[in-house]
């Protein structure tokens, strides 16, 4: 919408849309209201990339409705405001790597080979989802600020960590594992591991003179993260 000066000349007021972009925004609220569904994943899939990128500040409604290809009044439609949305995007990368993380079946593993599988699933989601580490990032920033607004990432994890126990309380059962290991402990060194050598990668090669981004680098970490974790949980 321009703004065009009044008839004193001494302020503005709106002017309607032209056709051609009165005739876009009907469009763009008409294909919404046909696949509401699909406006709601383009619209979520958009703010993922927006608030990775520029994190919850910097990141902005109108750019995200862009990238989308729909309307600041859609996403207002379906998310309410910019909080609402960033905290259904928090909510949806969790529960991608959670629902990854199921094809895993820890449960029905070897207990051994399932930790192994565990800690290089890990890893290779960190590589191929950097979004996901730069939104955990800004989270951390906000000091779990929205996340704790959550009532879903609770239950999520719950699920996971009940695994997770379930095979360290079969690896005890078999004298492969210490007795009583905290499951909690055991992500944490897991994840710790991973998050802190991409998220560093780039100053460590430089202070230590080693490319840790050469994919022989990569994949030898992962095999380090493995082979920690195993050791500190064995008997």
């Amino acid at each position: 919408m321009e703004m065009r000066k009044n008839g004193n000349g001494d302020g503005k007021q709106p002017v309607e849309a032209s056709g051609d972009e009165g005739t876009m925004e009907k469009q763009l609220v008409k294909g919404a209201s046909r696949n509401p569904k699909r406006t709601h994943a383009a619209i979520l899939e958009a703010a993922t990339d927006e608030f990775a990128a520029h994190g919850f500040g910097g990141a902005r409604v109108d750019a995200i409705a862009a990238r989308a290809k729909t309307n600041k009044r859609m996403l207002y439609h379906y998310f309410g405001d910019k909080e609402a949305l960033y905290l259904a995007v928090l909510e949806a990368t969790y529960a991608s790597i959670r629902t990854a993380e199921k094809s895993l079946d820890l449960t029905h593993r070897d207990p051994e080979e399932g930790m192994r599988e565990l800690a290089l699933f890990t890893w290779n989601y960190f590589l191929k989802h950097p979004e996901f580490l730069s939104l955990l990032a800004t989270e951390n920033m906000h000091q779990a600020r929205y996340l704790k607004r959550s009532d879903k990432i609770a239950a999520m994890h719950s699920h996971f960590i009940g695994e997770l126990s379930d095979v360290l309380k079969r690896g005890e059962a078999t004298g492969i594992f210490r007795p009583a290991i905290d499951p909690v402990s055991v992500y944490l060194t897991i994840a710790a591991l991973g998050f802190f050598y991409l998220s560093n990668r780039h100053t460590l090669s430089t202070i230590f003179g080693r490319d840790l981004t050469a994919s022989a680098a990569v994949k030898a970490w992962g095999e380090h993260i493995v082979s920690v974790t195993l050791a500190s949980i064995k008997a």
